[in-house]
């Protein structure tokens, strides 16, 4: 009996192992971090965009178009996760799962003029409070037309 326990926990230990990789945002340095794409530093964390590639690698974005551009050039077959910092509360929010708010005039350290927030409700509220923009979620930055980047 002992011996059936101890291949049932081997096995379990084994099986755990293989379980889905996790993939966590790193915090930004703006000493050394640069865009992927563009090259600028990271001066404005809290427009930061990361994406954490399926060999453990980061690429560091200062703008969510960056990001998008990065994705669109290298598609999102290596890419293990990607966040976006949240407006609302400087915090790492999913980039597949975030909402967006667009207008051409917010600015944004590369002037893509679209900000992240976790839920709608915060989106909406920021945007009570500031000028009028346009909500999208992610499938929807696929196709969007960037304002000065068009």
């Amino acid at each position: 009996m002992t011996r059936w326990i101890m291949i049932v926990i081997i096995c379990g230990v084994i099986l755990v192992g293989c379980g889905e990789k996790t993939y966590l945002p790193r915090e930004i340095n703006s000493e050394t971090d640069v865009c992927e794409v563009c090259n600028m530093s990271i001066v404005h964390n809290e427009y930061a965009g990361q994406i954490v590639l399926k060999n453990g690698d980061y690429e560091i974005f200062d703008d969510i178009g960056c990001l998008m551009d990065y994705i669109e050039l290298n598609g999102d077959g290596e890419v293990g996760a990607a966040y976006i910092k949240n407006k609302a509360t400087n915090e790492w929010i999913d980039v597949y799962k975030a909402i967006y708010v667009y207008n051409k005039n917010y600015w944004t350290p590369m002037n893509y003029g679209v900000i992240a927030f976790a839920t709608k409700d915060e989106a909406k509220e920021w945007m009570n409070d500031e000028e009028e923009g346009q909500l999208f979620a992610y499938r929807d930055l696929l196709t969007l037309n960037w304002g000065i980047h068009e």
